[in-house]
This record gives structure tokens, sequence and C-alpha cells, in this order.
């Protein structure tokens, strides 16, 4: 087990998931345009939904790339971390419309699993981590996003508590 690996990747993880909700709360309905374009998927819902934003795209890049440098990572694999967990998190939410399940509606796991394994991969060279690393690395978010969701809430960082 890389520990040292593991403690980078989750960092990692939470700076790109937290910087979306930070700008939300900074910068307020500034630069909310939806990534989908308000457009519909062929079954009438949503492509990805109103609160996908390219505010938070940027946000979740640029606060990883510069965490990454801070970490002692280049630039690029941050930014790369950013990418690819926004790339997870739009994948749940493109199947929870098609699920029919509310924005910011609860889908346990759907919610975490893939914007958690999406960057740890990313993070699989660069970290030196294994099959078994990744897979610690996206249960510890899995978990602490459902046992952190409802203090987050409370904490005004959470628009619902899960």
């Amino acid at each position: 087990m890389n520990l040292i690996g593991l403690c980078l990747a989750l960092v990692l993880l939470f700076i790109a998931n937290s910087a979306p909700v930070l700008a939300k709360n900074v910068l307020g309905n500034r630069f909310d345009a939806p990534l989908d374009g308000g457009r519909l998927w062929f079954d009438g819902q949503p492509v990805f939904g109103a609160s996908k934003t390219i505010r938070g795209l940027i946000a979740s890049v640029t606060a990883c790339a510069f965490s990454a440098a801070v970490l002692g990572l280049p630039i690029g694999i941050g930014a790369a971390v950013g990418a690819a967990a926004m790339a997870g998190d739009l994948l749940s939410s493109f199947l929870k419309r098609r699920l029919q399940i509310a924005p910011s509606g609860r889908a346990v796991a759907l919610d975490q699993i893939p914007e958690a394994l999406l960057p740890a991969l990313v993070l699989a060279s660069p970290l030196q981590l294994s099959i078994a690393d990744i897979i610690i690395v996206t249960l510890a978010f899995w978990g602490a996003g459902v046992g952190l969701s409802p203090l987050l809430h409370r904490l005004g960082l959470r628009d619902r508590p899960h």
C-alpha cells in the first residue's frame, strides 16, 4: 500500500470536488452557465442539469492544477485530476437524469464512485498507485462523501444533507 500516494490522491479529490461548491458560494450566479447549455436528451430530461456549470469545471481544474504544484506534482497532472473528477461527476449526473433521479437527488455510490475512480486512474502512474490503492482511494472517497455529507450541509457547504 502506497500511503503517501493514497493521501495525495484523496487531497486532490477533495479539492476537485470542493472547488465548484466554493466557487458557487463566492461567485453566486456569475458564470453559472450550464455545461449542457440547457439542452434536453432524447428522453426529454436535461443532459446533465443546471447545477453542472462552466464555473464549476473551471474551478475544479484550476484548483487542482495549483494544488498539485503545491504538493510537488506537475500542474498538468492536477488539471487532469480536476477534469477527470468533473467527467465522473458529469457521468453520474447523466445517468441520474436517465434514471429520473432529481438534480441533487441521492444515488449512493453513483454520486461518488465515478468522480473518485476516474481521477484515481489518472493518478495511478504519477503516484504509483496499485489496483488495490485505486480501490482504496475510491472506497475512502465514497465513505467520506456519505459520512461527511450531513456535516457539510450543516456548515452550509452542501445544499442537501446527502
